[in-house]
């Protein structure tokens, strides 16, 4: 079997041309029992194509491209969850030195940062005008595995440029003269072949020029689409062991993102206390700020009630967690207030966190927690916008940048950007594309009719011009 280990989603932001469901689905059709994501420098793909693997029934390989600044690229894979752990953690160092959106890292920082993963190198896309690798490629690869061992090894990739039984054959031999394993890889960036001209469009934004003036920075072909196994095995079958390779590394990688499971901090406890028994003596405490020592019947059995159901689905360090950064607000008189269904929680009001009076308003309990949800309910809580960042300032102080950050979240782009940043590249004029970003407020099957093309001053008959349409 076969199992294709470089992929590209659209999460390596402007360069993959489709999203990992996309992949994910691709593959399962082509009848891959496991795939993997190779994002650059960044793991965001992986959740989204985890979601979409376990709906097709087949299995994600969570993995990352390094692409580092004093070497050939890597593509990393972890073994095992401890792996993962350590790759996630080399990423922080990479994104930790740099400005947002780029990711520094080193040789020296993949060799700290190895255990429990496999590696593999990738391979120059041509050969030197003497039909060899280039030097220093070689002694890179060299360096690679003194450190890396039998962790590592080389890809091979057709890349369609004339040259690949020249370009395959080198690598061979160089994997040979070091003991390096081969792998076969296809540099996925789309799930279809014709995915490739939004790719293209995807490049002329990044790089700032037109589809016209590209040039060698588009892709050379449309061959980076994933492919069956079958044409894998057709394309490398004077290397077979390449293909086999990549199903080895496949069975090796066992880490599954089902295996991660939130680990609170210890800092919420005092004492001696358990959180469990914290979040009582804090959940009580409240109570008797708010009700007096005489708590209603009806109040006391649904704390108590409300208690043993956080016991039994193992909450308290996630309660305590909301009401450690509620608490420093309000003791700053920083405006806060929590909202949504955790409003209808008795031990949300006593903790502080909202400020439903049960006794004045009917709380439905089940509207926040039930048996249903194995994971933490939603607690939203809204900070004053001027002080917003002293609670995360506390934060961070408090647990550490290492062990604290800020939820990234994934924008789509609407419709009047997406015409623009299309156009642009497609070299359309400003007026012209003034007028198309104000002509419609949503994409529709119009924007294809001749009328509605030449009332925007577009040959309805010119390819440029519909195919401005069409990406």
């Amino acid at each position: 079997s076969y199992t294709e280990l470089q992929v590209t989603t659209n999460f390596s932001f402007l360069r993959g041309g489709s999203h990992p469901e996309e992949l994910v689905e691709m593959a399962a059709a082509y009848g891959y029992k496991k795939i993997a994501v190779t994002d650059h420098n960044t793991l965001a793909g992986i959740v989204r194509a985890h979601v979409a693997a376990k709906k097709a029934g087949i299995t994600l390989i969570p993995g990352c491209r390094l692409d580092l600044l004093d070497g050939p690229s890597l593509l990393a894979y972890p073994k095992t969850q401890a792996g993962y752990s350590t790759l996630s953690g080399l990423l922080t160092l990479g994104n930790r030195r740099a400005e947002k959106g780029d990711c520094h890292l080193y040789r020296a920082d993949v060799f700290e940062h190895s255990k429990d993963m496999i590696f593999v190198a990738l391979a120059p896309n041509t050969l030197t005008t003497d039909f060899a690798l280039a030097p220093e490629f070689e002694a890179h690869l060299r360096t690679y595995k003194s450190h890396l061992g039998s962790q590592l090894y080389l890809s091979m990739t057709r890349r369609y440029q004339g040259d690949d039984h020249k370009l395959l054959f080198r690598l061979a031999t160089l994997a040979r003269d070091l003991n390096i394993e081969l792998v076969a890889t296809n540099d996925v960036h789309y799930h279809m072949a014709e995915r490739r001209e939004l790719q293209d469009i995807l490049t002329c934004v990044r790089e700032k020029c037109t589809i016209q003036t590209a040039g060698l920075r588009l892709h050379s072909n449309a061959e980076r689409h994933l492919k069956s196994i079958e044409e894998m095995k057709r394309l490398f079958r004077l290397y077979p062991e390449a293909i086999e390779n990549a199903q080895k590394i496949a069975d090796a990688c066992n880490f599954s993102l089902d295996m991660l499971k939130y680990v609170y901090p210890e800092e919420l406890t005092t004492n001696g206390r358990t959180p469990q028994e914290e979040l009582e003596f804090l959940t009580w405490q409240g109570a008797t700020e708010k009700f007096g020592e005489q708590i209603p019947d009806k109040l006391n059995d649904q704390i108590i009630e409300e208690l043993a159901f956080m016991k039994k689905k193992e909450l308290a360090s996630y309660f305590l967690t909301v009401h450690d950064f509620v608490h420093f607000a309000r003791t700053r008189d920083i405006l806060c207030q929590g909202r949504g269904s955790a409003a209808n929680s008795v031990v949300c009001y006593c903790l502080g966190i909202t400020s439903v009076d049960p006794t004045k308003f009917k709380l439905l309990f089940a509207r926040f927690m039930s048996d249903a949800r194995d994971e933490p309910p939603d607690i939203d809580v809204d900070f004053e916008h001027e002080r917003r960042e002293e609670v995360i300032q506390y934060i961070y102080e408090k647990y550490g940048r290492d062990r604290a950050a800020i939820v990234a979240t994934v924008t789509q782009q609407r419709h009047k950007g997406a015409i623009r940043d299309v156009g642009k590249a497609m070299g359309l004029s400003v007026d012209t594309l003034n007028r198309l970003s104000t002509s419609s407020w949503h994409y529709s099957g119009e924007w294809l009719e001749d009328d509605w093309l030449a009332a925007q001053g577009m040959n309805p008959h010119d390819p440029h011009s519909r195919g401005w349409a069409l990406r």
